[in-house]
């Protein structure tokens, strides 16, 4: 568990100044995962970031999960939720060859889906975060273990 958290931290804190551009798609991709899930944390009103194995979910595997970039700002995610894959612009695209970096916020700025996977590991670790506006936000962080299919652009 921490060693996700101090991954999570390092790799935002390495794509700081990444971010003040929020665009940075160094490759053309087109991959396909297969993704297990392993665990979920939850923090909204009951857990505070209560850390929930899969076993004890009921949440289905990504059979699917794609990812496709072209230079110098296309990237298109599909297959994790309908938020992501009908989003027509992601406030944050970053793409290169080691991570793929995502974000995006509903136009009322009170829910948002983000997420990274790294394509060494094949670790994808998605995060939502519901009723941003309000004290009692939720999140709902969603770490995977994925390999890649056959796919390669």
């Amino acid at each position: 568990m921490i060693k996700i958290l101090l991954f999570i931290f390092v790799n935002f804190f390495f794509f700081n100044g990444v971010l003040a551009k929020d665009i940075n798609i160094n490759e053309d991709i087109n991959l396909e995962f297969k993704c297990s899930l392993e665990k979920k944390i939850i923090k909204n009103s009951e857990y505070n970031y209560q850390t929930f194995p899969a076993k004890d979910l009921k949440e289905k595997d990504l059979d699917k999960f794609k990812i496709q970039s072209k230079k110098p700002q296309t990237l298109l995610i599909t297959g994790l939720t309908l938020f992501l894959s009908e989003s027509e612009s992601l406030n944050v695209k970053v793409v290169n060859k080691d991570v793929v970096l995502f974000k995006s916020i509903d136009k009322e700025k009170n829910y948002s889906e983000s997420g990274i996977i790294t394509r060494k590991t094949g670790e994808l670790i998605h995060e939502i975060t519901k009723n941003i506006k309000s004290e009692n936000s939720e999140k709902y962080i969603s770490i995977y273990s994925c390999t890649e299919n056959d796919k390669k652009v």
